[in-house]
């Protein structure tokens, strides 16, 4: 069921990227060298740039005209990197929002008493967060001058399978709607696919995935960080013979693991399917 996807010595593939939609899987890599993914940190692997300029003749015209500032072949003066402008606790019109803006949203989207009764995808208290973004003004406020800054809040909560909504106006700190939908499943986040990998590897059903590490890197695997994850939603009822184990996905949230090892290769584990709700794995195909 599981293969390990090598790359051959001085070829490359590349390939366009991971797209869930329920019905298929595409999946397409680009290797840019014997590590793998982009997404890994490799210390400078991404390649470099050296700006050398123009013939050296043409440097030492280029210097006369400016002055004689720089001699013909004399190398440039170092780059200087300037810090970043110091951020405000409000961000103006349809600037993002500020660490601040986004500090104080996450207090005020949620009561104490809902926020005591969801659940995270750890199984701990408080609805998963999934993303906070800022939020679009309403039509009667397009000719205002300074329309309202709002901020608009997801979470999942595990309790109720229910993805909520928030839409906090920074201005009066009021939560101005609420929104509350089942069967809506967004995008899974970091957190997720790192506990839907932790699944797999807990379960009988990773023992593919931990077999191709072994032959991959020649040392087990023990942990999710010696992987890098990704993953998409999966719903059964877009599938065909799905397995009873995943019935419920859709209603539950499932997610569908990617893997690769961390500057290696890839490994297929597109046939294990982790339900979140129900904190079981799955296979497929």
């Amino acid at each position: 069921m599981h293969r390990t996807v090598r790359r051959h010595l001085g070829k490359m593939l590349a390939g366009t990227a991971i797209a869930v939609t329920g019905t298929a899987v595409m999946i397409g890599v680009t290797l840019p060298g014997p590590a793998g993914a982009a997404d890994d940190t490799r210390g400078g692997r991404t390649g470099t740039a050296a700006v050398t300029g123009t013939a050296q003749g043409e440097r030492g015209d280029q210097g006369d005209r400016a002055g004689g500032s720089a001699a013909a072949g004399q190398a440039p003066e170092p780059g200087v990197v300037e810090a970043a402008p110091a951020e405000g606790e409000q961000g103006i019109g349809r600037d993002p929002l500020t660490d601040a803006e986004l500090e104080r949203v996450a207090k005020l989207a949620l009561t104490p008493s809902q926020f005591a009764a969801g659940r995270d995808v750890d199984g701990n208290r408080g609805p998963q967060h999934l993303a906070t973004n800022l939020g679009e003004i309403q039509p009667s406020e397009v000719d205002d001058a300074a329309p309202p800054r709002r901020a608009e809040v997801s979470y999942y909560d595990y309790r109720r399978d229910e993805l909520v909504t928030k839409t906090v106006n920074l201005a009066t700190g009021k939560v101005e709607r609420t929104g509350v939908l089942k069967g809506v499943q967004p995008s899974p986040t970091r957190a997720e696919n790192r506990e839907a990998t932790e699944l797999i590897l807990a379960s009988p059903l990773g023992a593919g995935l931990k077999q191709d590490y072994q032959d991959a890197m020649g040392k087990p695997l023990t942990s999710v960080d010696q992987l890098w994850v990704n993953g998409g939603i999966y719903r059964a009822d877009r599938e065909e013979n799905v397995p009873a184990a995943l019935a419920e996905c859709g209603t539950h949230r499932c997610v569908r693991v990617t893997s690769k090892v961390r500057n290696g290769p890839w490994i297929d584990t597109r046939d294990l399917v982790v339900d979140l709700s129900a904190r079981t794995v799955g296979r497929i195909g």
